[in-house]
């Protein structure tokens, strides 16, 4: 019975990243990317776990655990719920864990199981993946067009929960939770569980597309006349528009006096910015503006002006408008960072 789940989670995983794949040109962007890297992760950790029972032995040369799909689960979450169409760089570091459990489970091989030194810490990073899962409801709460994964995170916070609780009363010496007193077979059923999870979220693009992944190209551009060349051109022109021309620096700048300047129609300048460059026009002028309110704040002769002042002279028409746009680039607000800076 194990192995006819082991195949169906298989051939389902197999079936969903070739749905994916066939519509790489019509979705695209960063939730497309994690969804099948969380797909991809649970197909080869099953293959994984259907190999090293026909063999009878550990794989270690084939590893890829488990945890790795709930760091994929929580990043596709975090961009579906921001919106965000461009991977943050700084967002790598949530694979840290993942890294740390590959070391340990690498030692726990080379040494023995039970040694406490590579035990706890182990625990510790099973932690930091229950923890994920927990900031991915947080981010779920607060959206509430995204409720349903509540149905797929909750259980999978039980089993991590679960896994977490046994080890500790294992070192504590008590009795084991009935579940994993058939340890083997239970590690086995937890891999395909977590596969049917995930799967099930996938399936959402089968029934509801639009609610997992936003189409590549927005309606309004799909008789767009604009060639490679042109929207080459027209990245470089807003570039330099920013960069020399310091047009950000204009607290009444628009989109239209943007168009007017470069001599394009202003859906051409639009176009670009979200389909091309995966931002939209405010954030692409906020971005620039809080990079030069930073350079600024190592300028001499900005030491007399508050951070208003300074914000002001870069473009920020408003203090909410600033400290909103500030946070959401640097995570911290202006005041926060300036402190950081002195220290």
């Amino acid at each position: 019975m194990l192995q006819t789940f082991q195949i169906i989670a298989l051939l389902q995983g197999i079936f969903l990243l070739g749905l994916l794949v066939s519509n790489k040109k019509k979705y695209g962007g960063v939730t497309f990317w994690l969804l099948i890297g969380g797909i991809g992760s649970v197909v080869l950790y099953v293959l994984r776990d259907m190999l090293s029972e026909v063999m009878s032995r550990n794989i270690t040369f084939f590893y890829l655990d488990k945890s790795l799909f709930i760091t994929f689960l929580v990043l596709f979450v975090k961009y579906q719920t921001s919106k965000k169409k461009i991977f943050q760089k700084r967002d790598l570091l949530f694979f840290i864990p993942n890294l740390l459990f590959f070391i340990i489970e690498i030692l726990e091989r080379v040494f023995s199981e039970g040694i406490l030194a590579i035990d706890i810490p182990e625990i510790i990073i099973e932690s930091s993946f229950l923890l994920y899962l927990l900031y991915a409801s947080i981010l779920i709460l607060r959206d509430k067009s995204q409720k349903w994964m509540l149905f797929f995170i909750i259980p999978l916070i039980l089993l991590i929960g679960s896994v977490i609780l046994n080890e500790i009363n294992y070192w504590l010496r008590y009795e084991e939770l009935p579940i994993y007193k058939n340890h083997v077979h239970f590690g086995s059923y937890s891999i395909v569980i977590i596969a049917f999870l995930f799967y099930m979220i996938t399936f959402k693009l089968v029934i509801s597309p639009k609610k997992l992944l936003s189409d590549s190209d927005s309606g309004k551009y799909k008789n767009s006349a604009l060639n490679e060349s042109q929207i080459k051109n027209l990245t470089s022109g807003l570039k330099q528009l920013m960069e020399e021309g310091h047009a950000y620096k204009d607290s009444e700048l628009s989109l239209q006096k943007i168009a007017d300047s470069m001599s394009v129609p202003r859906a051409y300048i639009s176009e670009v910015l979200n389909n091309h460059m995966g931002t939209s026009f405010q954030d692409y002028i906020n971005s620039y503006r809080v990079s030069a309110f930073i350079k600024s704040l190592e300028e001499e002769r900005f030491s007399n002006y508050t951070l208003l002042g300074i914000a002001e002279e870069v473009g920020f028409k408003s203090k909410a408008t600033f400290n909103t746009a500030f946070k959401k680039f640097k995570g911290i607000t202006p005041s926060e960072y300036k402190k950081n800076l002195k220290k």
